[in-house]
This record gives structure tokens, sequence and C-alpha cells, in this order.
């Protein structure tokens, strides 16, 4: 992540490749009690790290002429250090910050990208050429901002626009040839975008934007477009389809759909060699909906993948090994869950949710990846079910998000990993 600055999480998904890994952090919930925190949060989208105890919230107004906001907040109480507010964003969906190599904020919502100090200073902004809303952004290998407009439409394709992260100035604009709502997700020079029928790899540097390869993953009958995809580092891509009818989420996709196909967890090659995609069922019932990418484990040349369909309230695991495209069942088990993940490498924990559709309650769960057992479990104060992206903690905790609330997680054991090495102790 040489684009990024280091830290444990310094974008959404804890970096391009949206692998959604942690490490250090895991909170350990089969030996201590959750706990919870929450304050309200409207509209906010996600959370990222820059250096140890610096944490900030992102998110926006919504409706047709949004503006975007950004906080500092406390890592502990989740109180207020900084904000700035304001800043033009226009059509909304949510969008997406990443702390840069060069240690300042990057910002894209709507058809705005800005750039921001770590104090909150504004520095440069630019207005992206459409009238569409930009879904966030990725860092490349050399520092290059990428980002793209949404389309569901292959008669209106998205386009990829490549930006200076100096001045915020274009430096190219690639013309699509399907549309795409999934992010982007990236490695190294190449970007990685699920178009509406095909998932393509574009080399980006200073001289330009090329495709080098795209694989079809719409291959049934009923089958609708796929949601952002996680990049293996063993030459797959991974993602879920069935994306069309989110716009019905209304606070809960349970038993939502606009697809006649069953849902299915999507392998590719990475880059793409030109082969179809491999679909495995995650119910094998017709329909089911997602908005966001699977969890992807990996342990060199194989690991433990993740799949969920929030229409029909499931999660399955498998094992799938780098050289093959067959995969081996692990587990399965009924939750509703419809949100990005974390999963903390050293204690093999995978933090989701579970909508109470009765209570109208959003839960924090906590599950063994390799088992699917239940480690832990707490209501994080939310009635609407999350979409949007969680982020690790320093002291065996985590944050969740709703468009409504911000909740810290953790345990009655906790270590303040904030503080120099020589001075940690744990808190009971």
């Amino acid at each position: 992540m040489s684009g990024y600055w280091p830290s444990a999480w310094p974008g959404e998904d804890g970096g391009p490749s949206r692998r959604q890994a942690a490490t250090g952090t895991g909170p350990r919930a089969a030996e201590a009690r959750l706990q919870a925190t929450t304050r309200e949060a409207l509209g906010a989208t996600m959370l990222v790290q820059r250096d140890p105890g610096e944490l900030f919230l992102q998110g926006a107004t919504i409706g047709p002429g949004s503006t975007a906001w950004i906080e500092q907040i406390d890592p502990t109480s989740l109180t207020m250090r900084a904000r700035i507010d304001d800043l033009p964003a226009g059509p909304w969906w949510p969008g997406g910050m990443l702390v840069h190599a060069n240690g300042d904020l990057y910002l894209t919502q709507g058809r705005w990208c800005h750039r921001l100090t770590p104090t909150l200073e504004l520095v440069a902004s630019r207005e992206l050429p459409r009238e569409r809303p930009y879904n966030s952004l990725v860092a490349l290998s050399d520092g290059t901002l990428a980002m793209k407009d949404m389309s569901s439409d292959d008669s209106s394709p998205s386009q990829l626009a490549v930006l200076d992260p100096e001045d915020l100035s274009i430096r190219h604009l690639y013309d699509l040839s399907e549309g795409s709502i999934a992010r982007l997700s990236a490695d190294g020079e190449l970007v990685c975008i699920v178009g509406m029928q095909s998932l393509f790899a574009l080399h980006v540097d200073v001289d330009g934007v090329e495709e080098i390869g795209r694989s079809r993953y719409r291959l049934v009958d009923g089958q609708t477009f796929g949601w952002d995809a996680v990049l293996d580092g063993e030459g797959s891509a991974w993602f879920l389809d069935n994306g069309a009818g989110t716009e019905s989420f209304g606070g809960c996709f349970a038993g939502k759909t606009a697809s006649s196909a069953p849902l299915h967890l999507v392998r590719t090659s990475w880059p793409p060699e030109g082969d179809e995609a491999a679909l495995f069922e995650i119910t094998g019932e017709p329909g089911g909906i997602v908005a966001n990418p699977p969890i992807i484990a990996g342990h060199g040349d194989h690991g433990i993948a993740v799949g969920y369909d929030s229409g029909h309230g499931a999660m399955r695991a498998w094992r799938w090994y780098a050289n093959s495209t067959e995969v081996e069942p692990l587990w399965q088990r009924a939750q509703n869950h419809a949100a990005h993940s974390i999963y903390f490498t050293d204690t093999g924990e995978l933090m989701t949710f579970d909508y109470d559709t009765e209570r109208t309650m959003d839960q924090c769960v906590i599950l063994d990846i390799a088992t699917g057992d239940e480690l832990g479990r707490i209501d994080t104060g939310s009635p609407i079910q999350s979409v949007v992206f969680p982020c690790p903690g320093w002291n065996r905790d985590l944050y969740t998000l709703s468009f409504g609330t911000l909740t810290r997680v953790f345990t009655d054991q906790a270590t303040d990993l904030t503080a120099p090495a020589g001075r940690r102790r744990p808190r009971r």
C-alpha cells in the first residue's frame, strides 16, 4: 500500500485490495465481555486511522445537493475533536476517504474530490467531470488517485478519472465500455473495475490508461451486477453479484431482491485472462441481494472465502486454493449481514453484523472464521441495518457505522495500544 499512510487502516476496507484484514487488534471476544458506546452520526460512511489515536470520521448530508463533512474524533469517547462542514459534493451516494502517503486526507463525495491536512484545513478541491456520484477513490502505488462515476446503464458507461494528488488536476480520463456501480479496487498500478457484465483490469501510469484484460461474470439468466471486488494477492478477484434493487433499501435488505437467479460468490482470475468466472451459490434460492464485498482471508496458497445474501439472511464459507477454481464448503449460518467486515488475522475473528428485524436493531457479531461459531454479540444501538464501513481500533476494540450512528465495540480487558510499547497496561 505504498500510496497510503503507514497505518493499520488508512482507507476503506483497510486498503485498495479490500481484504478487510486487521493485524494485532483482535477483540478476543470469547475471553471477554463485549460492551458498546454509541453516538449520533447522521450520514456517516466510514472511519480511517492515521497515526495511533488519530481517527477520522467521514459522511455527508443526504440528497441531490449534498455537502460532505469530516470529523477527527476521540477514539474512546467518540467525541468530536475537530470538524469541517459544507464541502461541495452534489449528487449523493456514500463517498470515501483515505490517508495518503503524503499524510493528507483525500475525500471523494458526490462529484467532488477534496484534499485536507490532518488538522482538517482544506488544501485543494476539484469538481469532477460528470453530474453523477463518484463512489469513493483509491490511491495507486505512486500516489496517483483514481475514481469513477456510477452508472448501471451500458449505453451510458462509466468513466475513470485519474488525478494528481498534489493539486487534484486531472491527468487522464478513460471511458469504460460498460457502466459500473461497484467501488474501485487496486493492486499497484492496476485498477480493478466490476462492470455491469465483466470485470476489468486497467493499467494506469503517467502515459495514460490501458485495459489489459477482462473476464465476463454474467453467465446465468436472471443474474444481476456485481459489487466491490476483493483482490486476494494469489491470482484471484472475488465479489458478490445480484446487486440490482439496492435502491429499495429503506433501512434493511431482508426479503428484498430484483434478481431472479440465486446470488453467487464470484471468482475470476486477477489480472483477468479472458476466462469465464466461477460462480458459487450462497443459498441456491432465487433472488437475494447484496451491496458490498465478500471476506477473503488468505493464508499463502489457500484461504477462506465468506459470502452472504442480505435478502435471504444467510452467510456461507468455503476454503479456497490459489491454483484451483474449486472450493470446499466449510460452514453456513442464518444471519442478516449487509455491511463491510473486519477479519482480525491474529485471532481468526471475523466481525460481522446481524440485523434483528423484530426489534429493528443492528447487532455486531464476532465469528470464528474457520468454523462460523459465534464468539460474541452486542447491539450497536442502530435501528438501521449497516451497509457501510467499520474500522478496527487500537485497544481490542472496533467501530461500526450506520447512516445514523457511530458505535465503539470494546471488551472489558482492553489494552491501550496507542501508548508507547513499554507503557502499555491492560484496562479492566
